[in-house]
């Protein structure tokens, strides 16, 4: 959450920083602002409330020009989106910009007010800015080794950049939570909070770790780890590609994402499966640690957290592996006790996500075989602190809400199920055959998506139903349900509807007295072995006046009704029919917000990659 982007450069950078903005727009987009400083040493400082775009329009009329500086894209935690808690923020000759949350900013003010200093935002960040000009006033030396001694003070997660206008020879960066990347250029360096930023200057990356302090120049590097020892991290040549200026035909980058599924599949699927079988190269000689599993504990959040659940069904059914899913917010605050032989996966789309990542770092000193991270970004902190990672090659997805980053992490998974399943051929019965089966399915699985995109208009008519609707129900049953609950999830995000989903069966234990015919009910009705107590379940709504949408598949033999709706669905093999599925609810959920005129790439109070608590 939030973005933040810095240059150490001979040339002008106001066009770098502000295209390193738009580009990290999806990280957060209340306010937005830069500073730099000028030949003759003028301190610029440029904020606007609102997307990328309003500072982008403000900044053609001032005379921006400078070889240094920083700038930012709020997401906020602290104060409303106002000019005056937009980032950068300064003090006298010190600016800041800042990711993550100081949660003891409150005594750290206080005692700064005592000193003298008065504060002109709501935000944590100006306790920053305000600390480091006391530090240095008060005892000198560089701004590293102001740094160094104020980041003992600070508790919390940041990922921060210091500028100091007085010497704008070099930029500072600490990192304690929150992603910060140096780019490496010639006669020039660059930082941010995510490498996409800065793919348009450099190709050439290095990480800073937990506790790394940075400093840049224009031609000079230092990274100190958090112990005050000068170290040296890896550079590393990127090979993400980036789209974002490419979103036509279509009207917004979910509805470009949404119709990218079938390529991002082939994408996810290329390379491993051969003949009839699963092969996961880059687990190498790790399988044979796989073969020990007895027990799978996975961590995960929001719409990661229901590919987890849903892949739960897979590892008990198919590989007969117990299979243990958490709220990973939830997970890190209770004690907690590992089964023996457990995996512990992890799956994140950002592999930045504070809470997982703070769960992976709290298991290490637990007794796990392993940790496998499930993954849409190649070089990010979860992949490189994992014993394994396994790589969704979704490609970058730029609309908040996911699409294709949640059916490519389901395939992944469903891979995963089938290897472990094989490997563990011993312990219980995983025959080629059913591996076979598995296969077809997830070839077929493509071609099967592509049929229902091309339901996309009758969808869209199903939409206009909505229009004046507040809520929605949402029912599955079996390994459907957590496709029911992102269904919910994906309605609630970018068309600001309620929405909350049931296992149907649990329709008579509390929800059906929300029904009405103001209440629309949507049901995903594959054709399996729980479709006629499903039918119960419906017919329990229709008999209380409800309204229902039925996503059926073709054989179920629904007719459709008054108050029910039949959207019929071609066939699909039972195995991949949570991915499947998966891509109707993401349809109805972005028609129903295109109607009701919300902001679907970047919903209200949501971004893209959650890197605080």
């Amino acid at each position: 959450m939030c973005g933040i982007v810095g240059a150490v450069a001979q040339r002008d950078i106001a066009a770098i920083l502000l295209e390193g903005l738009r580009r990290l727009e999806y990280r957060g987009y209340d306010s937005a602002g830069l500073a730099m400083v000028d030949q003759d040493g003028r301190l610029q400082r440029l904020r606007r409330v609102g997307k990328v775009k309003a500072l982008a329009e403000a900044a053609e009329h001032h005379q921006l020009s400078g070889g240094t500086g920083i700038a930012h894209t709020r997401w906020a935690t602290h104060g409303e989106p106002t000019e005056d808690n937009a980032h950068p923020h300064v003090s006298d000759h010190i600016v800041v910009v800042h990711n993550g949350v100081i949660e003891n900013h409150e005594p750290l003010r206080e005692q700064l007010r005592e000193h003298g200093y008065a504060f002109v935002s709501e935000t944590d960040t100006e306790v920053i800015a305000h600390l480091v000009h006391w530090e240095q006033r008060q005892q000198g030396g560089t701004l590293v080794g102001v740094m160094q001694r104020v980041v003992s003070a600070l508790r919390g997660a940041y990922g921060m950049v210091i500028m100091d206008s007085l010497d704008p020879s070099a930029l500072v960066a600490a990192r304690s939570g929150s992603p910060l990347v140096i780019g490496r250029g010639v006669g020039e360096n660059f930082l941010g909070s995510d490498q996409l930023a800065l793919l348009p200057v450099t190709r050439l990356f290095m990480f800073l770790e937990e506790g790394d302090i940075a400093e840049i120049t224009r031609h000079t590097v230092r990274v100190w780890e958090k112990a005050g020892k000068i170290v040296e991290r890896p550079e590393i040549e990127s090979r993400v590609k980036y789209d974002i200026d490419d979103k036509e035909p279509y009207r917004h980058y979910m509805q470009k994402e949404i119709f990218q599924q079938p390529q991002a599949i082939k994408n996810t699927l290329e390379g491993r499966l051969n003949h009839g079988e699963v092969t996961l190269a880059e687990l190498g000689e790790a399988e044979t640690l796989l073969r020990q599993i007895q027990h799978v504990q996975i961590i995960a959040c929001g719409t990661s957290y229901h590919s987890a659940m849903v892949s739960r069904y897979w590892f008990e059914a198919l590989a007969g592996v117990t299979c243990d899913v958490e709220i990973a917010s939830e997970f890190r605050y209770r004690k907690s006790a590992a089964h023996p032989n457990t995996l512990l996966i992890t799956l994140s789309q950002s592999g930045e996500t504070a809470d997982t990542l703070a769960v992976l770092r709290l298991t290490k000193t637990l007794v796990y075989l392993g940790s496998l991270v499930v993954c849409n970004v190649v070089d990010s902190s979860l992949v490189r602190e994992s014993d394994m990672a396994i790589m969704t090659k979704a490609g970058t997805e730029i609309g908040v809400a996911s699409t294709k980053t949640f059916t490519t992490q389901l395939t992944v998974l469903l891979m995963l199920v089938v290897r472990i399943g094989r490997l563990r051929a011993h312990a219980m019965a995983m025959d080629k055959q059913i591996e076979a089966n598995i296969v077809y399915a997830l070839q077929a699985l493509p071609s099967r998506i592509e049929q229902v995109l091309s339901l996309n208009k009758p969808i869209e008519s199903l939409a206009e139903s909505f229009l004046d609707k507040h809520h929605a129900l949402f029912l599955g049953r079996g390994d459907l349900y957590p496709i029911a609950m992102e269904g919910a999830l994906k309605l609630k995000e970018i068309s600001y509807i309620h929405a909350e989903a049931y296992a149907a069966g649990e329709l008579k234990h509390g929800p059906l007295a929300l029904i009405d015919p103001d209440m629309p009910v949507i049901v995903i009705a594959p054709n399996n072995k729980l479709l006629d107590k499903l039918k119960s379940n419906i017919e329990e709504v229709r008999a209380r006046g409800g309204q229902l949408y039925v996503f059926a598949e073709q054989g179920t033999n629904f007719i459709e009704s008054k108050n029910m709706k039949i959207i019929h669905l071609p066939h699909v093999e039972q195995i991949v029919a949570p991915i499947f599925y998966a891509v109707p609810m993401q349809l109805l959920a972005y028609h129903i917000a295109l109607i009701k005129g919300a902001d679907i790439d970047q919903p209200r109070n949501l971004a893209k990659s959650v890197t605080v608590e």
